[in-house]
């Protein structure tokens, strides 16, 4: 799209102006609780840095902001390098507190027979 298609103007930037774009990455869940989760990555993840973890518990999808704790390599495998790194959960919605508290319930009931 060129400059006179634009609704809004842009401003050239002279120099360097540094950004981040978070991209959704998959991951493995190990364990899961109401306050956080242990996932396993092919990726580090910095410690304290937040992220936005997309859940699909059962049928049910929801994002929640979770704050490395904790992250160690926990395999490597010829060029492949696995990460575990533990998640808290910051502040998370009374809707994401109840998905996971049903889940929890559904993988238990099943787990029970």
């Amino acid at each position: 799209m060129s400059s006179e298609q634009r609704d809004v103007e842009r401003l050239p930037i002279l120099g360097e102006l540094h950004g981040e774009l978070m991209v959704y990455q998959p991951m493995l869940i190990k364990e899961i609780g109401i306050g956080g989760a242990t996932v396993e990555t092919g990726y580090p993840l910095q410690l304290n840095s937040l992220h936005d973890v997309r859940l699909t518990l059962a049928s049910t999808a929801v994002i929640v902001k979770g704050r490395v704790v904790h992250s160690r390599i926990s395999d490597v495998d010829q060029d492949i390098v696995t990460y575990s790194t533990d998640l808290e959960f910051v502040e998370p919605s009374q809707r994401v507190v109840t998905v996971i508290e049903e889940y929890l319930r559904f993988v238990r009931a099943v787990r029970q027979g």
